[in-house]
């Protein structure tokens, strides 16, 4: 029987959670520093399911900052059967690199879980809501979006575990995409090797900006 791992505590019944911390240095041709970090809380009882996550990277190169973005989100779901659910949720981002200065967002929808096996499970959810963002040219854009994500993780052993989360948010203005993987090693009790890649698109930017940003992390992560 497998255990539950570092990703599978937010299925447990009452609090959990867990916290995350990464460092890269390099020096030579070019200094190069990096710090990333991410807190994960879970609370679940009776017919409710509340999850906060707070992500954050920073990082300079010989001196000037080249990344700073900040972001968090808050979900509570209600279970109506043993596959489906409603959901509530409100993300914020905040990146000073990119057009958009910050982005909120607030859906409500339905959510089914897909697949529930022993070593994989999906979730998927669809719903509305809207979008309010401040653009870099001191320009705002709100408006109504339609929201789609996905969850699947792959229990691949007792001891390691693949997570793939995408979510996309269309509106009339612009078409938000993030997608994360990771795949986390357990090092030993409750704390755990994490490599994760993640990306961020913007179908509308302004001229000189990129639409993709990708963040590339290696972080140890304790679980609570």
């Amino acid at each position: 029987m497998l255990t539950v791992s570092i990703t599978h505590a937010q299925d447990e019944e009452g609090f959990s959670g867990r916290a995350g911390l990464g460092f890269l240095a390099t020096s030579g041709n070019s200094d190069t520093q990096s710090l990333n970090g991410n807190l994960d809380m879970w609370l679940n009882f009776d017919s409710w399911r509340h999850a906060l996550n707070a992500q954050a990277i920073k990082s300079k190169t010989s001196g000037a900052t080249t990344s700073d973005a900040i972001g968090w989100s808050w979900q509570s779901d209600y279970t109506i059967n043993a596959t489906d659910y409603i959901f509530g949720i409100i993300t914020i981002d905040q990146d000073k690199f990119s057009t958009y200065d910050q982005q909120v967002r607030e859906a409500v929808g339905y959510g089914r879980r897909v697949i529930d096996r022993e070593k994989h499970i999906l979730n998927a959810e669809v719903g509305v809501g809207s979008r309010q963002a401040d653009l870099r040219n001191n320009t705002s854009q709100d408006g109504a979006i339609l929201r789609w994500s996905g969850d699947y993780r792959w229990i691949i052993s007792e001891s390691s575990e693949f997570n793939q989360i995408l979510s996309i948010e269309s509106g009339s203005d612009n078409v938000f995409l993030e997608s994360s993987s990771a795949l986390s090693t357990n090092v030993r009790e409750n704390l755990a090797l994490v490599t994760s890649f993640t990306i961020k698109s913007n179908s509308d930017v302004l001229p000189g900006s990129k639409k993709t940003d990708t963040f590339t992390a290696i972080s140890l992560e304790y679980t609570f």
